[in-house]
Parts: C-alpha cells; structure tokens; sequence
C-alpha cells in the first residue's frame, strides 16, 4: 500500500471489547506480543491475560480502556508489518480517539495505556455502579435538537450523536423511565423507534463527568511533553467534531471536553470521509462500519487477520 493520502483507519471504544481480542495477532507475531507486553509493563497488568482469558475485568471501565487501547495497536501495527498498511487520516470513536492518537504519532504507546487507564478509574469512580444509564435511541432521521429539548429539564444528556439514525443519552437512572415514556411521544406513529439500554457501568458523556475533567487535566498534562503535534492535524475529535489543532492546550482541552460533552460522531465521519477513498474500521468490534452506512460510505471491518487476509491479501 503506497498512496496513503486517502486510506483512513477508525478505531472503536468501550462496549466492542470481546474475550480473546487481539489474540491472532498475539500469537502469530512477536511485534504484537511486544506491545501487549509493553502495555502491561506500562500499567503493571497482565493485559494479555485480562484480553484473552475469562477476566470480569475486561467488562470494567478502568481496564477495559487499557486493553482495547493494548489490542487496537496491535492490530494496526501488525497490519502495517505483515501487508504495508499505512493511514493518512485516522479517527476513533470515544476511548477510540485516543488509539487514533497514537496511530497518528501523536501520543506515544505506553502513554496513552496510562492516561485511558486513568481515565477509565476517573470515569467509573465519578458516579456509583447503577446511579446512571446510557441508552441508545435508534429511529429514521432522528431530529436531535428536537430530542434535545424534549430531555432539557431531565438530568439527562445527548452522549453520542452517532448517525442519522441513531443516538445515544446518558445520565441519572431516575430518569429512564420518563425518558422512554417522552420517546414514545416524539417518534409518534407513523415512526418507529427502539430505546435500548445499553451494558455499561457509568453515564458517560454527560454532565456527571464534569467532575473528573479537572483530575484527567492534570493526568493529560503530565504526559503532555511527549506529545507530538506535528500530525495531530490527522486526527478527529470527538469533541469538535473536526480535526484536531497543532497544538498540545487544545489538545488536552478536546480529550479533557469530551468527556462529558456529546461524542460528535457523526460530524467526524463528514470529515474524514470528504478525504477518504477507503475507510478500514480496526479494532475488536465493527460498530463503526454501519454508522458509515447511513451516509453512504463504505467502510472495511478488520476483527481479525482473517478479514485481514480477505481485504489485503495480493494487495500488499
């Protein structure tokens, strides 16, 4: 793969997670082995173990980042040794952004494990298991400002937009069943919608993370003299919905803001597909690849070396 100019690589978050993520890759190349081992040096787990075996932990935010992060380098790293595969563009979706920032060059490897590990305890421990939900709400050309208004005076907040058709809302659990309830009236026949609760542990990317933007600041700041800007232009964030600056303050804001402002997906996949002439999704779990779908753009799953093997194989 020569041209890279067009290629752009996304990255999935939290929720694709899956036992046994990675391990192909694990097994069949020592550079992959390396990174897992770098990875639990860096953060003094075993994340290998965690990935691959039965591990409760894998479901728990403050590892569940460290290891999809651990396995999504991985994959891009030994799709880069073993077929040439290079990106010129590069996106993720929430925990995703940050494999996309070391993809880019921006934020070195053992960095990055460090800082979503904090984040992932920062982000379990701001609001106690069961207090708040997530939920998605999936329905034809949802009209957002129009939901929006409809949850304004809930303790509810739009989390992520995710596509035309589907977006998710986070916040006290209180409010679930009012919130259903306003649903049913703004998708009123002849319009269907699906409200699905969605498994996670923490309203994410709302008002109940404002908290913990504070304490990840800092955490940002730390790392922030090994970052290296020079190719942060390459890379989307979730918070602007464009790409983000040359610049380490605006940087750590958009990383510090997303955290409990809307993950503007939607918005990112405009962007990165106006330069895309293809689009690979690599990561454990492929939910990126429909949202591509409800703008007409095609975008390649990689879950394995074996969808690997069908898209690059005579290729590379």
């Amino acid at each position: 793969m020569t041209d890279i100019k067009g290629i752009v690589a996304v990255f999935p978050g939290q929720g694709s997670q899956r036992q046994g993520m990675g391990k192909d890759f694990y097994d069949q190349m020592s550079l992959c082995r390396q990174i897992y081992e770098e990875a639990s040096d860096a953060v003094g787990l075993d994340i290998a173990s965690i990935c691959f075996n039965e591990d409760d932990r894998l479901n728990l935010t403050e590892y569940t980042q460290p290891c999809i992060v651990t396995t999504e380098v991985a994959m891009i790293r030994g799709l880069a040794e073993r077929y040439g595969f290079q990106a010129g563009y590069f996106g993720g979706h929430s925990l995703g952004e940050f494999t996309a920032l070391v993809a880019a060059g921006v934020i070195p490897f053992a960095d990055a494990v460090q800082i979503v590990r904090m984040r992932g305890k920062l982000m379990q421990d701001a609001v106690p298991v069961g207090v708040g939900f997530m939920a998605a709400v999936i329905s034809e050309g949802i009209d957002v400002p129009a939901l929006k208004k409809m949850i304004e005076d809930l303790p509810v907040d739009i989390a992520n937009i995710n596509s035309a058709n589907q977006v998710v809302i986070s916040g006290d659990a209180a409010a679930l069943p009012e919130v259903e309830n306003r649903c049913k009236d703004l998708f009123a026949a002849p319009k269907t919608f699906r409200f699905v609760k969605l498994n996670v542990s923490a309203p994410f990317h709302s008002r109940f993370m404002k908290k913990i933007e504070q304490p990840f600041a800092e955490t940002l700041k730390n790392f922030s003299k090994s970052f290296d800007i020079s190719t942060a232009s390459r890379v989307t964030s979730n918070y602007a919905g464009f790409f983000h600056a040359s610049s380490v303050d605006a940087i750590i804001n958009n990383l510090v803001s997303q955290l409990s402002n809307s993950v503007l997906w939607r918005e990112n996949m405009q962007v990165l597909a106006r330069r895309a002439s293809r689009i690979y999704e690599i990561g454990p779990g492929r939910p990126l690849r429909d949202f591509f779908r409800t703008i007409d753009v095609t975008c390649d799953s990689i879950t394995g070396l074996t969808a690997a093997e069908k898209i690059f194989a005579g290729a590379s």
